[in-house]
């Protein structure tokens, strides 16, 4: 399949060729539901931590003696019966959230989303994103005049480009990534994408190396 190539100006340069097998593949929401909660779950981190009463300060010597006192026997005030004792079942920042997905289902959804925001015309192809000057705003101008008023965008540039992250970092609801390392959330965490010309051969040439 083919897709219109548009220069700094917004007007029409040429034509892209785009692989059938990424850029028209159906539409998978449970794959892409799968990836996503996976992705989501291993960047998560265990904060939260409660202490047992092996872990909680104090509560060495016995309360009182054992027996003909007429109260309950006790070993420690730092059991989890008492206040400021330790916690049972408890949430432990040894716990993993962690989880597994098969690099090929990765690859799919995003291929996927890909095909999705494509059809519905949420991803623009530039020939090129060189600045003359590294300059928020310059790359804010070539923002505007594709999108007149802001809106969520991922932007891919190509390898050698990578500097126009630093262009593009103080602006609004704009994320740059390299096109060997598209995920799923990224993909779907922003309305519209943003091809360099250059990025899609190298993001192509990315996911056909991979077996």
């Amino acid at each position: 399949m083919k897709a219109e190539v548009f220069n700094q100006e917004n007007k029409k340069v040429g034509m892209i060729d785009l692989p059938d097998k990424i850029f028209a593949v159906s539409w998978k929401p449970d794959l892409i539901h799968q990836v996503l909660l996976a992705q989501l779950s291993n960047r998560r981190k265990p904060l939260a931590h409660t202490k047992t009463r092996g872990e909680v300060r104090g509560g060495g010597r016995k309360p009182w003696r054992q027996k003909h006192t007429g109260r309950a026997r006790h070993g420690s005030i730092r059991s989890p019966l008492w206040a400021g004792g330790g916690v049972v079942f408890g949430p432990r920042k040894e716990k993993k959230f962690s989880r597994k997905i098969n690099k090929k289902m990765k690859r799919q959804a995003i291929f996927s989303v890909l095909s999705k925001k494509l059809a519905g015309q949420e991803i623009k192809f530039i020939e090129d994103l060189k600045l003359k000057e590294l300059k928020t705003k310059n790359f804010a101008k070539i923002l505007k005049i594709f999108f007149p008023k802001p809106v969520s965008l991922l932007c891919i540039p190509d390898k050698s480009n990578s500097q126009v992250a630093l262009a593009a970092r103080n602006i609004e609801k704009v994320d740059v990534q390299m096109p060997d390392s598209l995920n799923v959330y990224n993909l779907l965490a922003h309305k519209y994408v943003f091809f360099e010309k250059e990025a899609v051969n190298q993001f192509v040439n990315h996911y056909n190396k991979l077996k």
